[in-house]
């Protein structure tokens, strides 16, 4: 048990990325899922928004805006497409949800209080991943490697850049 263990440990160390791939992967399914959420509840993302802008339209585009960008960045976010920009679309939307969303309401509920919590991780996990960028399991990985496969030869051999290609 102590050796199995210990070789999870050394494999996970070693292939630290491919774990934040999987968490990039998660974080993109799940604003894919928010976005269909908010497409099929729009009443409630109207309602979070209204209090937003002092002219009438302010929230309709509010709303739009967060839809598409919930789910064109989730979808890039899972395929590891245009990785960074994706994480950096979505940043704006999650801190307008924290500060004017879920920080008002935090001391009347415990509902608020957890979507606060909830909204400052994935804000946090959007930070990350607009740094870090896409990991090896990403199409931004793939198409890189293509076009420069140079950057990407070791010093076992070029059977990974052959790979690729």
């Amino acid at each position: 048990m102590a050796k199995r263990s210990s070789e999870a440990n050394h494999w996970i160390k070693t292939h630290g990325d491919v774990i934040l791939d999987l968490i990039r992967i998660y974080l993109g399914v799940g604003l894919i899922l928010k976005a269909l959420y908010f497409m099929t509840h729009m009443d409630y993302l109207l309602r979070l928004t209204a209090g937003e802008g002092s002219m009438w339209f302010a929230p309709t585009i509010l709303a739009h805006y967060i839809v598409v960008a919930h789910l064109v960045g989730g979808v890039c976010l899972t395929l590891g497409l245009f990785t960074r920009v994706a994480a950096l679309i979505q940043i704006p939307v999650l801190f307008a949800a924290i500060f004017y969303v879920h920080m008002p309401n935090v001391i009347a509920s415990v509902e608020a209080r957890q979507n606060a919590e909830f909204a400052a991780l994935v804000l946090f996990l959007l930070v990350l991943f607009s740094f870090y960028g896409s990991g090896r399991w990403s199409l931004d990985y793939y198409m890189s490697r293509k076009s420069n496969p140079d950057l990407y030869r070791t010093e076992i051999g070029e059977s990974e850049v052959s790979n690729v290609t």
